[in-house]
């Protein structure tokens, strides 16, 4: 039913590279090829199409698309967002599109470093996925900043599919999921227990992908 509604919002261009887009592995190598949005000119939460015409993208970004093309091919998805403690003022949140194959999940993941990348569809639940993402998120201290991760949250279900082709920036999908119930990563006794990132893993995650003229490494 959702995909017959899908193929009436997309323009023949969209509908062709969605259709090729079938499996959660190619959404990822198309979201891998595409540039990375540095947001030179200010914060951007750009539709699937703004993608599409832009040719550039973020994490948010590339999992609105993501979900996009999983939702019309049959599968079940959902964005899914990791949050950092207030206190951690040089670090932002991240977004996923997590998908559920064989009964388990994985995550498609935009970013422009050598970690919180795709998953692949291994883990028991979103809770399980999520977890794999904490010791990634770290400063260049190696201060681990990763605070709670949101409840699946449906983007069709809270704002129908106008968000696809919106020319505007989709701020209130944004919004809405940072505001969406989320988890603590840490119990409050663990606190103090948690081990900063070492030299080599602070250094192995400075390697960017994308540069800012298009090159990519």
């Amino acid at each position: 039913m959702l995909k017959n509604e899908l193929e009436k919002v997309l323009n023949k261009t969209e509908l062709k590279i969605v259709r090729k887009l079938s499996t959660p592995h190619k959404v990822q190598d198309f979201l891998d090829t595409m540039p990375f949005n540095f947001e030179e000119k200010g914060e951007t939460y750009m539709s699937p199409r703004s993608i599409l015409k832009a040719n550039k993208v973020h994490c948010f970004e590339g999992a609105v698309f993501a979900l996009l093309c999983l939702t019309y091919h049959g599968y079940k998805n959902y964005l899914l967002d990791l949050k950092v403690q207030k206190s951690a003022k040089k670090d932002s949140d991240h977004t996923l599109c997590i998908f559920e194959m064989g009964k388990h999940w994985g995550a498609i993941s935009k970013t422009n470093h050598s970690v919180l990348r795709w998953r692949d569809p291994i883990y028991r639940s979103p809770r399980e996925l999520a977890m794999t993402y904490f010791h990634e998120y770290f400063l260049d201290t190696g201060e681990k900043t990763l605070e709670s991760y949101s409840t699946p949250f449906d983007i069709f279900r809270k704002f129908g599919t106008d968000w696809i082709t919106a020319s505007d920036d989709l701020d209130q999908v944004a919004e809405s999921l940072d505001h969406s119930l989320h988890h603590a990563f840490i119990p409050k006794v663990n606190n103090k227990l948690v081990r900063k990132a070492g030299n080599v893993e602070v250094a192995g995650a400075a390697i960017q992908e994308w540069q800012k003229n298009k090159k990519r490494v």
